[in-house]
């Protein structure tokens, strides 16, 4: 349990980093592939990104407790 705690806090870290280097770009200059940058809707794809990876990482950790009580509820059994 602790251990999963440390790696969603690491990932979660992670991410807000990447987020933040994401946000540092050059606006001195202006090309077409800075289209997303420069209506402001690079800042809701990462946001959207962001929601849809911690949604898989608490449905992942919510089956991994449900499969880790099937799992020991068969042991008592037997």
């Amino acid at each position: 349990m602790l251990n999963q705690k440390k790696s969603l806090l690491l990932i979660l870290f992670s991410l807000i980093i990447a987020c933040s280097y994401a946000q540092q770009m050059n606006y001195s200059k202006e090309e077409p592939t800075d289209f997303m940058n420069s209506n402001g809707k690079i800042f809701v794809v990462m946001s959207v990104v962001v929601v849809i990876v911690i949604g898989l990482f608490i449905y992942l950790i919510n089956l991994d407790r449900k499969i880790s009580k099937i799992e020991k509820g068969e042991t008592d059994k037997e």
